[in-house]
This record gives C-alpha cells, sequence and structure tokens, in this order.
C-alpha cells in the first residue's frame, strides 16, 4: 500500500506560540517573500511485515500532474511490485492516474479517499510534524535554506519507525 500526498512550504515563517523569559517577547525579522518548496512523498507499508518507509521528492515549482506521475512510477520501479496508491481527489491526482491507466500500467491499483477527508490520509501527518514541530518559527535565508531544512526535517522521519507507525494511528488506521 502506498499513501500518496504533497505540500508546500513558504519562506515566510510559520509563525507558532512559544516560550520565553518574561518581558522578552520573540520577534521574528523577516521581509514578504512568496519563494516556496513544494514537495511530494509516499508513505509505504509492506503486507508482510508491516513495515512503514518515507519516501519524497522536493522541487522549486509547483506540482503537476507530469510531476506526480514521474514520482509514482519512480516509487514502483523502487518497489519492484504491484502497489496499491491511496490518495485525495485532488485534479493534479486524477489527472496523473488518467494518463498512468492510459499508459497500461497494470501494477498500480488506484483507491481514491473521500473528498475533504485529509485526516484519513497517515501523509498528512508527515506534514503536521515537518510543519508545526520541527519547522516552527524557522526563518529560512533562502530557498535553498528552506529546502536543506525540509530535507533534513524528513529525512530525520525516514527511519523512525515508531513516529512513521503514529501517523497511521493519528489517522484512524491499523497495520
Amino acid at each position: 500500500m502506498v499513501f500518496l500526498d504533497e505540500s508546500g512550504f513558504m519562506l515566510q515563517p510559520l509563525v507558532r506560540r512559544t516560550w520565553a523569559p518574561r518581558g522578552q517577547t520573540p520577534v521574528h525579522r523577516c521581509w514578504d517573500r512568496h519563494d516556496r518548496i513544494s514537495a511530494i512523498s509516499a508513505l509505504t507499508v509492506s503486507p508482510r511485515r508491516r513495515r512503514v518507509r518515507l519516501y519524497f521528492h522536493l522541487q522549486t515549482h509547483n506540482l503537476r500532474w507530469p510531476n506526480v506521475l514521474r514520482f509514482i512510477r519512480q516509487l514502483r520501479r523502487r518497489l519492484g511490485s504491484k502497489i496499491i496508491l491511496i490518495l485525495d481527489r485532488w485534479n493534479v491526482h486524477r489527472s496523473a492516474v488518467r494518463r498512468l491507466v492510459e499508459k497500461c500500467d497494470d501494477g498500480v491499483h488506484v483507491e481514491w479517499l473521500p473528498s475533504y477527508a485529509p485526516e484519513l490520509n497517515p501523509v498528512e501527518q508527515v506534514w503536521n510534524n515537518t510543519k508545526y514541530s520541527d519547522l516552527a518559527n524557522y526563518i529560512p535565508e533562502d530557498i535553498d535554506d528552506l529546502a536543506a531544512a525540509v530535507r533534513d526535517s524528513i529525512n530525520s522521519k525516514r527511519h523512525d519507525q515508531q513516529l512513521l507507525h503514529s501517523f497511521f494511528k493519528t489517522a484512524k488506521l491499523e497495520l
């Protein structure tokens, strides 16, 4: 099984509550910047061992269906077996799946999540943990600095089976 989703990371900091000594309110100094990193990731579950793996790709432009299609194909080749792909009904996903079906890739079976139910996709918890925990109040210098921080954050999760399993528990999915 492969759960897939994407997210975006902005140069503007995601401001969260924090602790500080009384009378020393933290102040973020940044300027109006609109560059972004687009990220796509997949959580895979092996059917026998119940081992969860995390795969991802970052890019500096918005994701479109060819990017999603390429990611699915690379993932399929890497896993080397048939997959059940579970994703939401975003137009880019539907276009990528339509193209995948046109190419007759019978190694991918697609299941759609209900509309407006992101809490059912455990990959949403990858983004939630990265944005609201690891990168909260983080002010990157530039787009490369942001990409490195996002990459480091996601890479740190890749080998933490307990954390990856907790994403499924949060989505109320049993492994």
